[in-house]
């Protein structure tokens, strides 16, 4: 009878007194001070009030039950579906909304709504997924930000190739630790492209310059991500890597010289489709020839196979004897082998790419020599 009574008064009522009625019908209903009758009653009045001619009305009622879990369902989505600043107030943190529907009005929806979505707390995988394949970048930005949203590994690579070239988006997925090793390298390149971009800098040391400089650190990057990498990322690196074209032999003997074993015996059997099982067993304790015969398979050249073998023989050498500091170890006897024998024009880039290793860890070596000493005579 309240309810029939509270129905006749709202044909005629002021709008700010169906305002409070509406406000006061929803707290009611959410904090549950009805009894059983009264909530079918009290159902049937909030679908009536959906079609009152006032926003401040509905606005009110969407407020008032936008964090109830018991509100029937036709009644919140009817209300998503409403003037943009009554769908919010129900998009926001409604728990009657499914992954479902959020997936459904964020692909129908404005970014304005997606922006909402991408806030709201306890965001599930599904969803934050369907934000970052169709959400610009203010909506993906905030969805970053959001600490309780959950990503897939699948989703984080999305916004890498996706958004990556955006510096804001790039930068926060580069803060994070569950950002996968293909991803961040997806998005180290981009960084590189934007260098090589600048026209400040191409003036400054000349275009082709930039571009080798920056090419370097990439694979420089890649390789210290190969040996940070969690050995369930390292395959998906390394096929990155193969479709972006820098599984070069430079790039692998820069790899193996550096001491990233599990990342070259991963990108060998990637190259030579052979089981990582075959492969590792022939790093390990293959013959020098069976070695050679791998590396051919995985489409290293005849000329440069034997300094690969050569390299892999002395990473196996140091590795069985427990020596610290393999990598200096490798890059020097290679190059000290190179400079006291005849070399293929073909192998110049490696020897080149040796050099340059050897040189890097003899700076480093004396930078950590002059630190320990700077230490000693504090």
């Amino acid at each position: 009878m309240i309810i029939q009574a509270f129905l006749r008064w709202v044909e005629t009522a002021k709008t700010g007194d169906r305002v409070r009625a509406a406000q006061a019908l929803g707290r009611a209903y959410a904090t549950a001070e009805m009894n059983t009758i009264d909530f079918h009653a009290a159902e049937m009045a909030m679908t009536f009030l959906l079609d009152d001619p006032s926003p401040k009305v509905r606005l009110a009622l969407a407020e008032a039950i936008a964090d109830c879990p018991r509100i029937p369902r036709s009644i919140v989505l009817s209300l998503a579906e409403d003037q943009p600043e009554i769908a919010y107030a129900v998009i926001s943190c409604s728990p009657v909304l499914t992954d479902m529907d959020l997936v459904d009005i964020a692909a129908k929806g404005t970014p304005e709504t997606r922006a909402v979505i991408a806030a709201r707390r306890m965001m599930s995988r599904p969803v934050a997924a369907a934000i970052a394949e169709i959400g610009g970048e203010e909506e993906v930005l905030i969805l970053l930000e959001n600490e309780q949203a959950r990503f897939s590994c699948r989703t984080l690579k999305r916004l890498s190739d996706r958004l990556g070239h955006l510096w804001s988006v790039r930068n926060c997925l580069l803060e994070r630790d569950d950002l996968p090793a293909d991803a961040r390298q997806t998005l180290v390149e981009k960084v590189g492209a934007a260098l090589s971009g600048f026209g400040l800098v191409q003036s400054a040391i000349g275009e082709r310059r930039v571009e080798r400089i920056t090419r370097e650190a990439c694979d420089r990057a890649a390789v210290s991500m190969a040996g940070a990498a969690e050995a369930d990322q390292i395959p998906a690196l390394v096929e990155h890597l193969r479709i972006t074209g820098r599984l070069t032999p430079a790039f692998l003997m820069h790899a193996l010289c550096s001491g990233k074993i599990d990342f070259f015996a991963a990108a060998i059997v990637n190259l030579s489709a052979m089981a990582e099982k075959r492969v590792r067993s022939i790093l390990s304790d293959g013959r020098i020839h069976a070695i050679r015969a791998l590396f051919e398979s995985a489409g290293l050249g005849r000329d440069v196979s034997a300094l690969f073998a050569d390299a892999m023989l002395l990473w196996r050498r140091e590795n069985r004897v427990g020596s610290q500091g393999v990598a200096p170890s490798i890059s020097s006897a290679l190059l000290s082998k190179l400079r006291g024998a005849s070399r293929p024009e073909t192998s110049g880039s490696l020897a080149e790419i040796i050099e340059k290793l050897s040189i890097a860890e003899q700076r480093q070596t004396a930078r950590d020599y002059a630190l320990l000493a700077a230490r000693e005579a504090a």
